[in-house]
C-alpha cells in the first residue's frame, strides 16, 4: 500500500492544541486535537503546562511517523503570540510560560515608558498599544528587573511557535511574524529591533531571525521543518494567495482580529488608544489590525447560559438564526465600550431572567458581540474594501454570520471555509521544500450571507 505524502502542522491555540496533516493538494486528511489543564506560576496565576505540551508534541509526531497511511514529508508550526518560552544553556525550559493576561507591575511599566519616550510615542514606533504582558517584550523586561536570577539563566527566549519547532529540531530561531505582533520589540519605522532591545541587553536572549520560507532544521534527519509562524499572520497567507482585491479577514477565535493587509497607513494615536496595532506578514509587510476579545467572552457567557437554562455547554452550536427574536425584543440597545481590548460587550450585565429561552438569550449575546465587532472592524476598514471574509469558529455560527451581514449591509460578508487557515498558511510557506505540484487555487470555500432584515438601528 502506497502512503500518502503529507505535511504535518502543529497549530497551538490557547485552548486547543492540534496536529493536522495536509496532502499535496492541501486537503486536510487528518486532525488530532487535545486540551490541557492549566497549571500555575510562582504567583499562583494560571499558565500553560509547557511540559505536558512538550510531551504531547513529541508523542503525537512520533505516532504519525509510524503511520501506515501517511508519509511525513515536512513539518511546520503555528501558535498564539505574546508568549515566550525560556531555555537555559542546557536546552531545558527554565521558567513558566507566563500568561499574557497576567497584570503587569505598574511601577515597571511607568519606568519603562518614561525611559523610552512615553507611551504614545513608543507605541507608534512599535505599532503596539500599551498592553502589559501582551507586549511580550515586556515579559523579558519584567524578568530582568524582578527576577534577575531567572533572567541570567535564560540562554534563549523563543516565542511559542518557535519553541514547538525547537522541540522537534533542537534548533533555535526567531520569526518575523512573532516579533511583529504587538511585542514592543520591533521598530516599524526602521524595520529592525527597537533600540531599547539592545540597550537593555534583551537582544542577547534572541536567536537569529530566520525567513519564514526557510528550513529551520530536520526531524529524524530527513524531514524538513519550518521555524513556525504567529497564527494570525499565518491565517492571512491563504487569502493573500487567492484574492488580489482589498478585503478584510476577520479571524475569529479567542480573539477576533480584523486584518487589513491593504491598509498601510501609520497608526494614529486614536487607533492605538482603541487597541489597533500592526502585524507583520511572513514577508515582513505591515498589516493594520484591530482586536476584540469576543471569542473569550462568548466562551464565558455560553457557560453562563448553559448553567441558567440547564443546557449542554455546546447547545448554541445547534441553533438556527431567528431574526424575529432580534426584531421583537425590547432590550435591543446596549452601550458597548470602545476603550480596551478586553472590554466586554455588555451582555454580562444582562439579567438572564429577562429571556424566555436559551435561544432568545443567545441571540442577544451574539447581537451584543456583533455591535462590538462593528466598532472594532470599522477602525481598520477603508472605502476600497468590499468584502469581509470570516474565518475560524464564528464563521460556522449562523446566528453570528447573519447578524454580521446585517451590520455591514454595504459589504459582502462571506463565511470562509478553509481547512484550518493558520495551519494551511504554515503549510503553504513550506511548499517548495516538500511539494513539486503547483500551488492550488481552490483552498478557500466561500458562503455569502445576505442582509435580510434591518435589525441594527
Amino acid at each position: 500500500m502506497n502512503k500518502t505524502p503529507v505535511i504535518a502542522i502543529f497549530d497551538i491555540g490557547k485552548t486547543n492544541k492540534k496536529l493536522l496533516l495536509f496532502d499535496e493538494q492541501y486537503n486536510l486528511v487528518q486532525e488530532q486535537s487535545e486540551q490541557f489543564a492549566e497549571i500555575t506560576d510562582e504567583d499562583a496565576f494560571a499558565c500553560e503546562d509547557i511540559q505536558a505540551l512538550t510531551q504531547w508534541v513529541k508523542k503525537s509526531f512520533e505516532a504519525v511517523t509510524y503511520s501506515d497511511q501517511f508519509e511525513i514529508k515536512a513539518v511546520n508550526f503555528s501558535g498564539y503570540g505574546a508568549s515566550f518560552v525560556y531555555i537555559d544553556a542546557t536546552g531545558k525550559v527554565t521558567a513558566p510560560l507566563y500568561n499574557y493576561l497576567k497584570d503587569y507591575p505598574e511601577d515597571l511599566k511607568q519606568q519603562f515608558y518614561q525611559t523610552y519616550g512615553g507611551e504614545t510615542a513608543f507605541a507608534k514606533q512599535t505599532a503596539s498599544p500599551v498592553l502589559g504582558n501582551l507586549n511580550s517584550g515586556m515579559q523579558l523586561h519584567r524578568l530582568k528587573y524582578q527576577q534577575p536570577e531567572t533572567f541570567s539563566r535564560i540562554a534563549v527566549a523563543l516565542h511559542l511557535p518557535q519553541f514547538i519547532s525547537y522541540i522537534l529540531t533542537g534548533k533555535t530561531h526567531t520569526d518575523i511574524t512573532s516579533i511583529g505582533c504587538h511585542t514592543n520589540l520591533w521598530d516599524f519605522n526602521n524595520h529592525q529591533y527597537h533600540p531599547w532591545v539592545k540597550q537593555e541587553a534583551i537582544n542577547t536572549k534572541f536567536a537569529p531571525i530566520l525567513a519564514c520560507e526557510s528550513i529551520a532544521g530536520y526531524v529524524n534527519k530527513n524531514i524538513p521543518a519550518g521555524a513556525g509562524l504567529h497564527d494570525s499572520s499565518a491565517a492571512l497567507i491563504p487569502y493573500l494567495a487567492a484574492f488580489q482585491e482589498p478585503f478584510i479577514l476577520l479571524s475569529t477565535g479567542t480573539w477576533c482580529i480584523s486584518l487589513n493587509a491593504f491598509n498601510n497607513q501609520p497608526l494614529s494615536v486614536e487607533e492605538l488608544h482603541r487597541d489597533c496595532l500592526c502585524y507583520l506578514t511572513y514577508q515582513g509587510i505591515s498589516v493594520k489590525a484591530s482586536r476584540l476579545f469576543a471569542g473569550y467572552e462568548h466562551e464565558q457567557q455560553t457557560k453562563r447560559l448553559s448553567a441558567h437554562f440547564n443546557r449542554p455547554d455546546n447547545f448554541f452550536s445547534g441553533l438556527s438564526y431567528n431574526p424575529s427574536i432580534i426584531i421583537n425584543k425590547s432590550t435591543q440597545i446596549v452601550i458597548a465600550s470602545n476603550n480596551t481590548m478586553v472590554a466586554a460587550s455588555g451582555f454580562g450585565e444582562r439579567n438572564l431572567n429577562d429571556f424566555e429561552s436559551y435561544e432568545a438569550a443567545y441571540h442577544q449575546l451574539i447581537y451584543d458581540l456583533v455591535q462590538q465587532q462593528v466598532q472594532a472592524t470599522n477602525l481598520v476598514l477603508q472605502d476600497s474594501v468590499k468584502r469581509i471574509f470570516v474565518d475560524g469558529g464564528f464563521s460556522k455560527n449562523a446566528v453570528y454570520m447573519h447578524l454580521l451581514a446585517n451590520a455591514f449591509p454595504h459589504l459582502e460578508i462571506f463565511a470562509a471555509s478553509v481547512a484550518q487557515a493558520s495551519s494551511l498558511g504554515a503549510a503553504l510557506v513550506m511548499h517548495t521544500h516538500w511539494n513539486s505540484n503547483p500551488l492550488p487555487s481552490d483552498t478557500i470555500e466561500l458562503k455569502l450571507y445576505i442582509n435580510s432584515y434591518n435589525v441594527f438601528l
